[in-house]
């Protein structure tokens, strides 16, 4: 007997790029994720995506009400974009009820207080992220905020990145399958898997060595550190050097380009303009810096 694992990806806030980050998944394929076992004996049965399911309109919203009726307690709840929960931003809507526009707010609440645990995908679902910046028109929340505004207390699991590499996702939905939910000791304070984001981007950067022997590039295109052109390496924690993107080809740093920070819940409002070099502290213990402002 194969034991099915429902999931339902909701879309809200947000600009579907991390739900094409993940579709782009290349070991295992997303093919490989959604029809065969991703662990003996154990099957994704993914029953609501508004990017790749066939059903459409009704037949489609009705799959989604289903699954929270008939697999209470028992679905995995995905969320891919932050939360509008200003009462005048109706233009947030999944599907109608009677006639009527069912929010994302709504939604949300709804399907999470029904669900085994919640995943935020990406960084505006994690954290806000660009829906959640100044000046906000839409009063746009993280999930985690939203769960604990309306009082529901569910296991939730942060994958920020914008967007999150397809590893981080796929790595964590396998680890929730082979050993369970994670324990406190799995995720850091901002409820991100350590396995991913466990350390700064600054710590296995190609250029650290640039960083340390204080040689920095003054224009794009100049051997050396890019910390004076806006790197927020030094402040982000993800293994982007490691895990790199497009199949393993290249990243940010590697093309040539600055770090943003995109994985952080500073982003984009602290770490912008992100062409520009942060506020000067100490270089040895700029990590350290961060952490602490993190903390207050």
């Amino acid at each position: 007997m194969v034991k099915e694992l429902p999931v339902v990806y909701l879309q809200t806030a947000g600009c579907s790029g991390c739900a094409v980050s993940l579709l782009n998944t290349a070991s295992p394929t997303i093919k490989n994720v959604l029809i065969d076992q991703i662990a003996p004996g154990v099957h994704i049965n993914l029953r609501f995506h508004p990017v790749i399911m066939a059903a459409a309109g009704k037949l489609a919203i009705q799959a989604l009400e289903d699954t929270a009726a008939q697999k209470q307690g028992e679905y995995i709840l995905v969320v891919d974009g932050a939360v509008p929960t200003d009462p005048d931003a109706v233009f947030g809507a999944v599907g109608e009820r009677d006639g009527k526009p069912v929010t994302m707010l709504q939604r949300v609440t709804e399907l999470a207080q029904d669900s085994l645990a919640v995943i935020a995908l990406g960084t505006c679902a994690s954290f806000g992220g660009i829906p959640a910046a100044k000046p906000n028109p839409t009063s746009a929340k993280s999930v985690k905020d939203v769960l604990d505004m309306q009082g529901i207390s569910k296991p939730l699991i942060n994958i920020p990145g914008c967007p999150p590499h397809p590893d981080w996702f796929v790595g964590t939905v396998a680890g929730v399958i082979l050993n369970g939910l994670p324990t406190a000791d799995d995720l850091d304070d901002f409820l991100r898997p350590k396995a991913f984001y466990g350390k700064l981007i600054h710590e296995n950067c190609p250029r650290r060595a640039y960083f340390d022997e204080g040689k920095f590039a003054k224009k794009f295109g100049d051997e050396g550190c890019l910390y004076e052109l806006g790197c927020k390496g030094p402040i982000t924690y993800a293994d982007c050097p490691l895990r790199r993107w497009n199949s393993g080809t290249n990243w940010v740093i590697g093309a040539g380009a600055p770090c943003n920070g995109c994985t952080q819940p500073e982003f984009p409002d602290q770490t912008a303009p992100f062409y520009e070099k942060l506020v000067d502290v100490e270089l040895p213990t700029i990590g350290a810096y961060w952490a602490d402002k993190e903390e207050k």
